[in-house]
């Protein structure tokens, strides 16, 4: 079950590959997450001291957080991942020109965890391609339910 999907992710770029990973949070994140206030638009993955982090995701404390906890909503949140996927990632994202791009939030047996993508950024002339196809599919599919 989807929680907050990064829709922009998939204009801008061509995914490649995904891949699931865990996330390091704090209770309050947990709770204000379960209750939707999160969002990815700006969001992006940095490799920093031996980790993968998601910097940028915006997580709106509840009211009733907790009084004794400094709540930040944009801090670096932390990626869980095994060593193999992290290796993996670094060769592909260093040598081969690849992006880290947050896809969504989910629930997996109770547990948040992220998916992201492999990604290549789109340039101007393929965002307008794409754009024009997604309308010719949309015309076509009018005009075929029309001709019924």
């Amino acid at each position: 079950m989807s929680i907050a999907n990064n829709k922009k992710a998939f204009h801008d770029y061509f995914i490649e590959d995904k891949i699931e990973a865990g996330l390091v949070l704090q209770g309050w994140e947990v709770k204000a997450i379960r209750a939707g206030r999160v969002q990815l638009k700006e969001s992006y993955i940095h490799w920093k001291k031996g980790a993968f982090y998601l910097v940028g995701s915006h997580i709106t404390a509840l009211p009733t957080a907790s009084t004794h906890i400094k709540c930040d909503p944009v801090r670096q949140r932390k990626l869980l991942l095994k060593q193999a996927e992290i290796n993996k990632l670094i060769g592909k994202t260093e040598r081969s020109g690849y992006t880290l791009v947050p896809l969504d939030l989910h629930y997996s047996r109770g547990n948040i965890k992220m998916e992201m993508g492999l990604a290549k950024g789109k340039k101007q002339h393929d965002k307008r391609q794409a754009s024009k196809d997604k309308d010719w599919q949309r015309e076509k599919q009018r005009l075929m339910k029309h001709a019924q």
